[in-house]
């Protein structure tokens, strides 16, 4: 039992992803949860809105999705996007485009945004937030971006890395939130589940 949550809240979450981030956080925590994939053709989304916003729509689309199937549940849904220069740097389509977002990256500092929403139907509940995280990038070399490309770790990771495993070795400095880098902002989950 997490001794951060009321235990009334711990029998009945479920996680509207199947993002093994977010699954291996959960369960660091030790809050039992099922795990049911929102289904949200987020392609097809028209979004209207600044590079910013869109993790906290998106997060609140996909809870909404799920929670519509689990109305006695407490549903979270999250969205965690890159940008820099104001550009969305999102899951590279191949090798190329994951070196040129790299290159970008590459010695300057960009935000990690991720949308949280946490939605319990039956309550007529709905809490949304973002959390911001600053990540530094050191100086790379061309070889070495490569080589990390080449691992193929980045491959499904918006920016084209991830912090929690040999991309530990882009990043000089985090300023905010770690665990928000990886997926899923604990802190504020852990505030909003409180607030439920």
């Amino acid at each position: 039992m997490n001794p951060f949550i009321p235990a009334n809240l711990q029998s009945d979450i479920v996680l509207a992803s199947k993002s093994p981030r977010r699954i291996d956080l959960l369960n660091g925590l030790d809050i039992q949860f099922t795990i049911d994939p929102a289904h949200v053709d987020i392609e097809n989304q028209e979004m209207e809105c600044e590079p910013q916003e869109l993790p906290y729509i998106l997060a609140g689309l996909k809870a909404k999705d799920v929670a519509r199937r689990h109305s006695h549940s407490i549903v979270i849904g999250a969205d965690t996007v890159v940008i820099i220069d104001g550009e969305l740097l999102e899951k590279p389509r191949d090798d190329s485009e994951a070196i040129t977002f790299l290159n970008k990256l590459n010695g300057r500092v960009h935000e990690v945004i991720t949308g949280l929403a946490v939605i319990k139907n039956d309550a007529g509940l709905v809490l949304q937030e973002k959390e911001r995280t600053l990540v530094h990038f050191r100086k790379l070399t061309q070889e070495e971006i490569i080589s990390y490309v080449a691992s193929k770790e980045g491959r499904d990771k918006a920016g084209s890395y991830a912090i929690q495993g040999l991309g530990a070795g882009l990043v000089r400095a985090v300023d905010g939130c770690f665990y928000n880098v990886v997926g899923l902002p604990i802190t504020l989950l852990i505030d909003m589940l409180k607030r439920v």
